[in-house]
Order: structure tokens, then C-alpha cells, then sequence
């Protein structure tokens, strides 16, 4: 006997999804059955990745979205509404980080990296949740009326790592946030949840874990490796299926151990 998460019929909004992780989880869901809106400034990769994803069966659309921007955020959630129907799931993905000591910060080094990873992230969450419990207030009985906001946060949201700093102050910011929407919109069937993912190979740090710095720090690791993109699916997946109506409020940490 073998058990899957079918998330046909259900439609996905993943932020950030032109590279790394978020085309990543994109491609995940739509493979599971889920019709996929991708979102991010990088419109030209976005299309790519939905060639791709429509390429291998599955259904996939495409919005600009600057989360920084808030009416961005509302354009890009209505014109996906449009296109899609009521969202079911938002993978609340896109990222910034900068590399410095803390007193090398700047002004416009903390509002960048605050104001999409923090700042966007809630926003971002916001308006999706607000039309998700707005449907959950109008449905007829026994309709599915739930949602499942995913929260991509860090382990750096829960052990401060040198040089990143600010980064890992904006995501402890999520990992608290994730708890505060779980506890007020729980009662209308929206389960809001985070996944703290460890090192992770992407094409934005690959080229790292070849230099003298990146082998030091993966000799740091617990099994001495990083991960890789699809480390991280079985625990979407589990986060945005139907069946996981009794996880809520939970901040899941994937980093293979790193912060035990």
C-alpha cells in the first residue's frame, strides 16, 4: 500500500518562484496535481519555468509581484484570482540576504533585506488570507473552505548566524509572525505554517560551497553536506495537503540537524 498528497483541483501561489527554491516548490506542487500561479519580478524565468511545468502535464500561470510593493501585492493576488479561481495555498517564498557585521549595516542594507523578507512576507500573507477567510465566511456547508499559507523562513530565524544578521533577525520575524496568523485565522480553516529550511544548493550559492569559506562551513555541519531543493518536498507537500488540517502554528526546521 502507498500513500500520496493529491492536490488536484487546489491552486498554489508561490512568490519568488523564478529561481532556487521557489521554482522548486512550484515544480512540486504542480506534479502533485495543484495548478500553479508564479510570482516574482523575473517575468522572462517565469515563463520558462511555466514552459516547463506545462511541458511535463502540469498547469501553470504567470504574475508580476514585487513584494516590496503593496499594490503590487494586490494587483498580482487579483489578477491570479482572476485567471485561477480562490486561492488555496500560498508558498510565501521570496527572499534577500546581504553579508555583513552588524556594524557595517546601512540604512538601505537593513530596508532591503526587511522590507521583502519581513515587510513583503506579511503583506504578501495578508491580502491572500483576507480573501481565503473571506470565502471561508460565505461558503455553503460542508464546501472546502480552508487554506494552507506556507511560510518560507530560515534556521537562521532561529540560531543567529554570524554576518547575516539582519537576515536572521527578519526571519525570526516570520517564524513569529507564522504563530500569530496560525492563532487568529486558524478558526476559519486557514492553517498558516513554516518550514526553516538549513544550507541549501541553489544557483545563487553554488559557486560558494566550491571556495575555501563554503568547504569550512560545510565541515561545521552536522553530516558535513548541504542540501538540495527537493530536500524540502516531502515537508511541503505534508504542510499543504488536505489531510493536514490538525497542523497549525508549526515551525518545521529542515536543516539536517544543523540546529539541534
Amino acid at each position: 500500500m502507498s500513500y500520496q498528497i493529491d492536490l488536484s483541483g487546489r491552486v498554489a501561489l508561490v512568490t519568488g518562484a523564478s529561481s532556487g527554491l521557489g521554482a522548486q516548490f512550484a515544480r512540486t506542487l504542480a506534479k502533485a496535481g495543484a495548478a500553479v500561479v508564479l510570482a516574482g519580478r523575473r517575468t522572462d524565468r517565469l515563463k520558462t519555468l511555466r514552459a516547463e511545468i506545462e511541458g511535463s502535464g502540469g498547469d501553470a500561470h504567470v504574475v508580476e509581484l514585487d513584494v516590496t510593493d503593496v499594490d503590487s501585492i494586490k494587483s498580482a493576488v487579483a489578477h491570479a484570482e482572476t485567471e485561477t479561481g480562490t486561492l488555496d495555498i500560498l508558498i510565501n517564498n521570496s527572499g534577500v540576504s546581504t553579508t555583513q557585521k552588524l556594524l557595517d549595516v546601512t540604512p538601505d542594507d537593513y530596508d532591503f533585506v526587511m522590507d521583502t523578507n519581513t515587510r513583503g512576507a506579511f503583506f504578501v500573507a495578508q491580502e491572500v488570507g483576507r480573501r481565503m477567510i473571506a470565502r471561508s465566511r460565505g461558503a455553503a456547508p460542508g464546501t472546502f473552505t480552508g487554506g494552507r499559507i506556507v511560510n518560507i523562513a530560515s534556521m537562521a530565524g532561529l540560531r543567529v548566524l554570524s554576518q547575516i544578521g539582519v537576515y536572521a533577525m527578519s526571519k525570526a520575524a516570520v517564524v513569529h509572525m507564522t504563530r500569530a496568523m496560525a492563532l487568529e485565522w486558524g478558526r476559519f480553516g486557514v492553517n498558516v505554517n513554516a518550514i526553516c529550511p538549513g544550507y541549501i544548493d541553489t544557483e545563487i550559492n553554488h559557486h560558494h560551497w566550491q571556495t575555501d569559506a563554503g568547504q569550512k562551513l560545510v565541515q561545521m555541519l552536522p553530516r558535513k553536506r548541504v542540501g538540495q531543493p527537493q530536500d524540502l518536498d516531502t515537508t511541503l507537500l505534508m504542510l499543504c495537503a488536505n489531510e493536514s488540517h490538525f497542523i497549525n502554528g508549526a515551525v518545521i526546521q529542515a536543516d539536517d540537524g544543523f540546529g539541534v
